[in-house]
């Protein structure tokens, strides 16, 4: 039990006195006009150990009211030391002076107020508050040291400065809260939240938090139930949130997030139930990693993203873009901002994985099928550069291209279709000036020995000795007429089926079809364009045959990567 009495404090000063004459009336909260004092003039002066008397219940007949100690104006002098105490009222001291830093650490209190004070830092780790800690408007020129504080209410620094340079401006590790309010404040130093759990927001919207190439808000781990908040802020240094859990939205409209050549926001592993916002003229200057993230939806404008090299997408899961750009050239120039190499990767396949999904989901499927395109390039790009062996890089660039050309990697395996009819129209084209050249002769052997065929060789002026009939016969072929004109001429070869380079070069493309046209017909290598036009045949042949396994390895999804 406390020996200590009023007596012991004797004299008094006026201001002292004013506090104890208005202790029993509970309407007593201010000396003089209540402002905060630019000088310990004596009319302000209130010593700490007093206050500390007063709080604990104080004694000889000076008791304090109900509703706690309420003071403004003071000039506070020595340490206000709480520490482990149990206080069961409000402490109300604003617009205050305080010469030495309060401590309350371990202390048990219904509700502290500093609003509109100054203090050179504050001591309240193991806090237990039943209300909250206000420091509206308050400055603080040291750091404010309260990891494992317990609050009923909300910690509320709305236009605060904070000032610890080089240093933690607010340690509150570990916090429990119903919300931290940095709305409109000054810090410089940096603001740790680690392991903190907040019952609504964090809102630092507004806030101007300098920590430069440091980590200026250290929230990794935390949980809000709410919101996270640091709209039109501006923030030099790092905002971790590795790992956090937001059931709201990530609201950064407007924000300017300043750490050139280091991280500027990380939210890798974390989850953001509700949407990532990120437009109104923000700007990152500095690496904004999303790796492993998972997030309801992106409000973004591509402009506010950090330039080339800065972004970091790797396993970060979203599910839909709502209010920025939906197209594929947008959001593949957004992905190509990525650098792995910077990392040590040379490729990261899943974000473009990813957003292809999302546009799937959005019904954006070419849109879809085109980033599925570019991601297929880049990665065998990459699988290329791994190839030591510069032939087996050849062989691979060979039919990348290919692929390319033909399926699309096999995310277009009817191009292959396109292709084919293609070459089915060249085909045709080809075979049908061979044949105007008479280029093309009877595929049977019998009708090639036969004198049908044979004599159409020989002019009309002309004679054959035929070992066959052991005579010599005329030739038929008329002037300037060409052995194929002769022999259709034949009577006996009007049987014989006509020529159609429609259904030639459909039947040498598809060698599963059989149009009786290759079996009747072949190019006459012996005529003038008929060795050019034997050799196309076999090129039509083999084409069509790869097309046609492309195809069907294209719908099978043979072709893509895995």
């Amino acid at each position: 039990m406390s020996t200590v009495s009023l007596a012991d404090f004797h004299p008094l000063t006026p201001a002292e006195s004013d506090i104890i004459d208005g202790l029993n009336s509970g309407t007593f909260d201010r000396i003089g006009d209540g402002r905060r004092p630019e000088e310990a003039a004596p009319d302000r002066i209130v010593r700490a150990e007093l206050l500390r008397f007063l709080l604990l219940g104080g004694g000889d007949g000076v008791y304090p009211h109900e509703k706690g100690v309420r003071i403004s104006g003071a000039w506070i002098t020595g340490v206000l030391d709480l520490e482990g105490c149990r206080v069961p009222m409000v402490i109300a001291l604003r617009h205050c002076v305080l010469t030495r830093a309060p401590v309350l650490s371990a202390a048990i209190i219904d509700s502290v107020q500093f609003d509109g004070s100054t203090m050179p830092g504050l001591i309240a780790d193991g806090l237990e508050i039943r209300g909250g800690l206000s420091l509206l408007g308050a400055t603080v020129t040291g750091a404010v040291v309260m990891p494992g504080c317990k609050l009923g209410a909300s910690l509320r620094c709305d236009g605060a400065s904070l000032i610890c340079e080089g240093g933690t401006a607010l340690d509150a590790d570990a916090l429990v809260a119903l919300s931290v309010l940095l709305r409109g404040a000054n810090v410089s130093g940096g603001i740790s939240l680690f392991g903190a759990r907040l019952g609504i927001d964090l809102n630092a919207s507004t806030s101007t938090i300098i920590h430069p190439e440091r980590v200026a808000v250290n929230a990794e781990g935390i949980e809000v139930q709410g919101s996270v908040q640091f709209r039109s802020a501006e923030v030099q240094g790092e905002i971790r949130m590795i790992g956090a859990h937001v059931e709201g939205d990530a609201e950064f409209t407007g924000a300017r997030l300043v750490n050139p050549g280091h991280d500027a926001l990380q939210i890798n592993r974390a989850v953001i139930d509700g949407g990532f916002f990120l437009r109104g003229e923000a700007a990152i200057s500095g690496t904004f990693d999303l790796s492993g993230a998972s997030i309801g939806a992106f409000h973004d404008e591509l402009a506010c993203w950090p330039g080339q090299g800065d972004i970091l997408l790797n396993r970060c899961l979203y599910n839909a873009f709502i209010g920025g750009s939906v197209d594929a050239d947008s959001r593949i120039e957004w992905l190509g901002r990525q650098n792995p190499e910077r990392w040590g990767q040379d490729f990261w396949p899943q974000p473009y994985e990813q957003l292809a999904k999302v546009f799937e989901s959005m019904g954006h499927d070419e849109d879809a099928r085109a980033v599925l395109i570019t991601k297929e390039r880049l990665q065998r790009h990459a699988r290329r550069q791994r190839a030591r062996n510069p032939l087996l890089r050849g062989l691979l660039w060979l039919m990348d291209a290919t692929l390319a050309v033909t399926v699309r990697y096999g995310r277009q395996p009817l191009l292959a279709f396109v292709w084919l009819i293609f070459f089915w129209g060249l085909g045709v084209a080809v075979f049908s000036f061979a044949e105007s050249q008479s280029a093309f002769k009877p595929a049977s052997a019998v009708v090639l020995r036969s004198p049908d065929w044979t004599m159409c060789g020989v002019a009309t002026n002309d004679e054959r000795f035929l070992l066959a009939g052991q005579q010599s016969v005329r030739g038929r072929a008329a002037p300037g007429q060409s052995q194929l004109d002769c022999f259709r001429a034949q009577h006996e070869a009007s049987s014989y089926p006509d020529f159609n380079p429609w259904m030639y070069s459909l039947d040498a493309l598809f060698g599963v079809m059989e149009l009786d046209q290759k079996s009747f017909w072949r190019p006459d290598p012996a005529k003038p364009w008929g060795g050019l036009a034997l050799r196309y045949f076999y090129f039509h042949t083999i084409v069509g045959w790869f097309l046609t396994l492309l195809a069907v390895a294209g719908f099978s999804g043979l072709v893509r990567s895995r």
